[in-house]
């Protein structure tokens, strides 16, 4: 599926399934076909400390987690969330145990698992989209519609760390998977601000992607808060700003695997706001 063929749409609004089931198909396909040629089976990835095989563990991790919380929201129960600060270290532990497993049974239950998902979000109707609520392992009850982007994250970034494992340092990830995630990113920046880090700190920023995926938007983190909203003006005002060449730049320093962009303005606020999130 070409990419110039994909429209932005909202992820999040019931509108936007087609193009979300789209996407995250046409990724884990990609995703599957890498993980399974033997070659890259033990290849470290930009993931710090994973394998190749681990991805595929952490997919299998993830994925189970999610039918079981799956299961509780069916039968009217509430799911429990661990919280976002716990995340990472918690998947690391999740998806080294699965070394316990032969390649050829990783990629058979993670194969299995896949399918089993992806006819849990195909049956959504649009009002399950985004009114069933399910815990996420971690962030808690989110609409049901979400898990599709949530896999899109994975089968979307996992093969550019890959790819960078291989070798690729130019390595980036396609525009459409980018666009679906972004929406997100901005969500879970209001609830990852590292505390130490936005101490005393009162600044405005701009935030600009270019592309069809893409767009403008002004943030601000006061009091330890962060919260941003579409920038319909020439970031008059801010502190500092933030360019990015395209939606893929943005999403790719959203996840922590460089400090994308160009940035000007103040420079004690850039390098805070550089780091001004946690890893999750």
């Amino acid at each position: 599926m070409s990419t110039a063929t994909i429209a932005p749409v909202n992820p999040m609004a019931a509108e936007g399934k087609d193009t979300v089931m789209s996407v995250m198909r046409r990724d884990r396909a990609n995703f599957t076909r890498m993980v399974e040629d033997p070659k890259n089976w033990n290849v470290m990835t930009r993931c710090t400390g994973w394998e190749t095989r681990d991805l595929v563990g952490h997919m299998i991790d993830v994925m189970e987690g999610y039918f079981k919380n799956w299961d509780a929201a069916k039968a009217g129960k509430e799911g429990t969330a661990l919280g976002l600060p716990v995340m990472g270290e918690t998947l690391n532990d999740h998806a080294l145990d699965f070394r316990k497993l032969s390649r050829e049974e990783a990629l058979d239950r993670f194969k299995k698992d896949a399918q089993k998902l992806d006819g849990i979000l195909e049956a959504l109707t649009p009002e399950e989209w985004t009114g069933f609520m399910v815990y996420h392992p971690f962030a808690g009850p989110v609409p049901a519609g979400f898990y599709g982007t949530f896999q899109i994250m994975d089968y979307g970034v996992h093969p550019y760390d890959i790819e960078y494992g291989l070798g690729n340092k130019l390595a980036t990830i396609d525009e459409a998977t980018a666009g679906l995630i972004l929406p997100f990113a901005f969500v879970f920046w209001m609830y990852t601000v590292d505390q130490k880090v936005a101490a005393g700190l009162d600044a405005t920023y701009g935030i600009e992607a270019a592309g069809p995926w893409g767009g403008k938007w002004r943030a601000t983190i006061k009091d330890g808060k962060w919260s941003s909203e579409p920038e319909k003006g020439n970031f008059e005002g801010c502190d500092a700003l933030f360019h990015f060449d395209s939606a893929a730049d943005l999403v790719l320093t959203f996840f922590g695997r460089y400090p994308g962009g160009s940035a000007s303005g103040d420079p004690e606020v850039i390098h805070k706001v550089r780091h001004l999130f946690f890893s999750f």
